[in-house]
């Protein structure tokens, strides 16, 4: 198939064609030109860039957030309520499954009690995870269900479960949802990826996440129909024979902390708003023994990481690791931390030096990191400023790959691009290119896959076309870039 007619990103003027045979870019070169082809297709002088990668997705809970109830930006816990119960009537006797809710901007701050939910769900089972993902609100049925979370860590009677108390209540909820559904709700996060110009997801799972069934699920599915590539993690410390079966690396959402919205990120200090340091899960000690198992079975490892407190436990698990193994082993192993919000300076110099991705999620910032937002809240004004340096990893030399974490921010590639352009702190943000790259190259650099990502000879033909003629200026008020259409290895994943 020769496109031709187009506008591609970063090319020499005049190049405005391309030629693409058995998935790959075969030859690029001016309309003139007659590389020789099949078929053609004039693309009406359309921008064609490199298609994004997002590279921290959850399919499924993202899936079941699309086709299910929607929480997010609901005004008060009231309104949560009534949402609950219309859902209800629409379908009684359901199991209730939401998401995206967040008190943080509420007038009293207080959630739904488990009590409340039973009465507005009229009794039915209710799992509402908070947009964070890492707490969750149960409803007293729910909990009913499942008696062995009383006792867990992060209990609480009130019907909000945080750590191990929310693993127990996530898992006895998720249960209700059949193959089908998982399927439906999988299908729908790679079709809806897409339609903004996605090419590949970065599924993040993990026991505590997810299940062996639901990544294989999705792995298949990716086989099987047009689509995004899903690149898999499967994250459970000390566990490699797993990813190994599968055929996916060992990393991912291992946690070693939670979330700053639910007051689990592991801090050094207090929370402004809460006695309260967060939670660790994992010492530098346990990261480096993930670490070296890693290298020895040749896999990539991963630890979600948000506060500065487990940020210093991966950079001292891989300093550990490095001193066993050897440091160039372990660069060799471009092992990723997911979030990495708060380091200080002593951990980016780490990550830089053990060649470590920083897989980071620009939407946070833009949701919460404006002056009095809930970064602001819970942790103050001087460490809220610090969250999510992007230039400071660029400037490191740590490399960026962007994702949405979906479902608590939504897929979104090129807001992800514009709030790390336009990031509430001025010293932190990135330059347009520097943006794209990460949202784009990023990913596929974080997957160990360095030729990809590219409008070149040689690379494989995964591009978006766009309803525009140039790269977007990513103004406040500028309009976003539409999807016009989506290639994933010569195959059409989406086209209008």
């Amino acid at each position: 198939m020769l496109y031709r007619n187009c506008r591609l990103a970063s090319a020499l003027p005049g190049i405005t064609a391309f030629l693409v045979q058995d998935g790959t870019i075969r030859w690029i070169g001016p309309d003139g030109a007659d590389p020789g082809c099949d078929k053609e297709f004039n693309l009406g002088g359309r921008l064609i860039t490199p298609a994004f990668v997002d590279a921290h997705v959850h399919s499924t809970a993202n899936g079941l957030a699309l086709n299910g109830l929607e929480l997010r930006n609901l005004p008060s816990r009231s309104a949560v309520l009534d949402a609950v119960a219309r859902y209800a009537r629409q379908k009684p006797g359901a199991v209730i499954l939401g998401s995206g809710w967040d008190e943080s901007g509420w007038a009293d701050k207080r959630p739904p009690t488990a009590d409340e939910l039973d009465i507005a769900a009229d009794g039915a089972q209710v799992y509402l995870t908070r947009v964070d993902v890492h707490s969750a609100l149960a409803s007293r049925a729910l909990l009913n269900s499942c008696p062995a979370v009383v006792g867990q860590t992060g209990y609480d009677h009130s019907g909000q479960m945080r750590l191990d108390a929310h693993h127990v209540v996530r898992k006895a909820a998720l249960a209700a949802v059949t193959t089908a559904q998982r399927t439906a709700a999988q299908r729908r996060t790679r079709q809806y990826a897409a339609t903004l110009g996605i090419g590949a997801l970065h599924e993040m799972a993990g026991p505590e996440v997810s299940s062996v069934d639901d990544l294989t699920g999705l792995l298949e599915l990716a086989e099987t129909e047009p689509g995004p590539e899903v690149i898999g993690y499967w994250g459970s410390l000390g566990d490699v024979r797993t990813p190994r079966a599968l055929g996916v690396q060992a990393g991912g959402d291992l946690f070693c902390d939670g979330a700053i919205g639910s007051h689990t990120a592991a801090l050094w200090a207090p929370y402004a708003d809460q006695d309260t340091r967060g939670h660790l899960y994992h010492d530098d000690g346990a990261v480096a023994e993930h670490l070296i198992a890693c290298a020895e079975a040749g896999l990539q490892a991963g630890f979600h990481a948000i506060g500065d407190r487990a940020l210093a436990a991966v950079a001292g698990g891989l300093r550990k690791a490095a001193a066993a193994v050897g440091r160039e082993r372990i660069r060799a192993g471009r092992h990723r931390v997911e979030h990495a919000e708060l380091p200080e300076p002593d951990v980016l110099a780490t990550l830089a030096e053990y060649a470590t991705i920083a897989s980071v999620q620009p939407a946070f910032d833009a949701a919460w990191g404006e002056p009095g937002g809930m970064y602001e809240t819970r942790l103050g004004a001087k460490r809220a400023a610090r969250l999510n340096p992007f230039r400071q990893y660029a400037d490191a030399g740590v490399t960026l790959a962007f994702g949405s974490d979906a479902p608590v921010t939504p897929l979104d590639p090129w807001a992800g691009v514009r709030a790390a352009v336009r990031h509430h702190q001025p010293g932190a943000r990135l330059g347009r290119a520097e943006a794209f790259e990460a949202a784009t190259r990023g990913g596929w650099v974080a997957a160990g896959r360095l030729e990809e990502g590219l409008l070149a000879v040689g690379a494989a033909a995964t591009f978006a076309v766009w309803d525009r003629t140039s790269m977007p200026e990513l103004t406040a008020d500028e309009p976003a870039p539409q999807c016009l259409a989506t290639v994933v290895r010569g195959v059409r994943a989406h086209w209008t």
